[in-house]
């Protein structure tokens, strides 16, 4: 059985992603409006991932014996800056988001909740891949800097990404 205090921190953290999910949603909308169909793809997968870490939480409580709260998620922005200005958000979040894990994993400890602690540590690992990624494209995007025909290669490159290949649903009426 998890524990309250356990319980509403974890809640927390289903907020966390679920904002994240509608954010990067937000940010693929942009991008894809702007012509940038590879960022944009590269954008929706990784809310769709977002998505699937707060499923994993949702799961991992009701599994507990404790029960999951659907957040009520504020808008996130609609306009952004520059696909400069995005990336950095990226990192920001990221950031923030491996943070909020890890003072998670330090109130497992606390607590002397070592399940939730071993499931967390998933979560360690992600965020360790997802602020590298985010790093790894702040980097490619300095070295474009204001080149538009390297932004067309980075935008046609990010679309070729595994698991960022355009889809779209199909229109039906």
């Amino acid at each position: 059985m998890i524990s309250s205090k356990i319980e509403a921190a974890l809640n927390r953290q289903i907020d966390l992603e679920g904002y994240a999910s509608m954010y990067y949603l937000s940010m693929a909308s942009w991008c894809e409006v702007k012509g940038f169909n590879g960022i944009a793809s590269f954008l929706y997968h990784h809310s769709d991932e977002e998505r699937m870490h707060m499923l994993k939480l949702f799961r991992y409580i009701n599994d507990r014996g404790g029960h999951a709260i659907v957040p009520g998620l504020q808008s996130p922005p609609k306009d952004y800056e520059s696909i400069r200005a995005i990336f950095d958000t990226v990192l920001s979040h990221e950031v923030k988001v491996s943070n909020e894990i890890n003072a998670l994993v330090a109130l497992c400890i606390e607590e002397k909740d070592y399940t939730t602690h071993n499931f967390l540590q998933w979560y360690v690992a992600e965020q360790i891949e997802e602020e590298t990624l985010a790093r790894n494209v702040l980097d490619k995007l300095n070295l474009i800097g204001d080149d538009k025909g390297g932004m067309y290669l980075f935008d046609r490159d990010l679309e070729n990404l595994p698991g960022c290949e355009t889809k779209k649903p199909a229109n039906k009426h």
